[in-house]
């Protein structure tokens, strides 16, 4: 079975199976992760879209430096110390989004975009590029869709570390709160599960219940003025 990558719909997020308990699979770990934000689609030049494309860029700029990170510090290991990272950029991309797309084709969009576009970091280490959809358009993977099956991802191709984020324009992925509130909420299960298992399964993982924050999924705090989601800790034996 593949493991698990993906942020449930709010109906479908469950108590663990399981005792929780994550534990390391040797893989490799994002130890100061490099951000680099993508808005796909020229509905993200109009508003709310446009404003709340910085609104994000203003939050990542504060989650990769903040007390959420500090939690994954337990996951450290020898060759990986997980500290705060940074945001490396944002930009707006007007070129036509699919109306379903693929997780092959989100990722020949952010390698296109890498070898075309100066504005964009050069990949690292510790990269992990997110790709933000806009409204209407469907995310694609193993043949399950967003606001069906999911409402977020990450995945790995050959070293490149990227996170799917949909626009949650269904009661599913919105959770009961504002639209913006449901893409933090997202972005920081998607952010903490890339940096502690960035290739699935292979990082820190638990085989009952998934990565980090699918132990959690759905529980939400306010951070620095920001909803952001519970993250397993295996020293403390709860969502924190």
């Amino acid at each position: 079975m593949d493991p698990i990558r993906v942020v449930p719909l709010r109906a479908e997020a469950l108590a663990p199976a399981a005792a929780p308990r994550l534990t390391y699979r040797g893989g490799p770990l994002l130890a100061s992760a490099q951000v680099f934000l993508f808005f796909w689609g020229d509905a993200w030049q109009r508003d709310p879209q446009a404003s709340m494309m910085q609104r994000l860029s203003d939050f990542f700029d504060y989650l990769v430096a903040s007390p959420l990170l500090d939690q994954l510090s337990e996951y450290s290991v020898q060759d990986f110390q997980i500290g705060h990272g940074a945001r490396t950029g944002a930009i707006a991309v007007t070129t036509p989004t699919p109306s379903s797309a693929t997780d092959g084709e989100i990722r020949r969009f952010v390698r296109d975009q890498i070898a075309s576009n100066p504005a964009v970091a050069e990949p690292a280490p510790d990269s992990l590029y997110f790709v933000f959809l806009p409204p209407g358009v469907t995310a694609e993977l193993g043949g399950a869709s967003s606001c069906v099956n999911f409402c977020g991802y990450h995945n790995e191709d050959q070293g490149l570390y990227y996170a799917v984020m949909p626009y949650p324009d269904c009661a599913g992925c919105e959770g009961g709160l504002p639209v913006f509130d449901a893409l933090t909420s997202t972005a920081s299960h998607e952010l903490c599960e890339a940096i502690t298992d960035p290739v699935p399964g292979q990082g820190w993982y638990d085989d009952h219940n998934g990565e980090i924050a699918d132990i959690c999924a759905w529980q939400t705090k306010q951070l620095g003025g920001y909803t952001v989601q519970l993250e397993w800790s295996n020293v403390r034996e709860m969502c924190q």
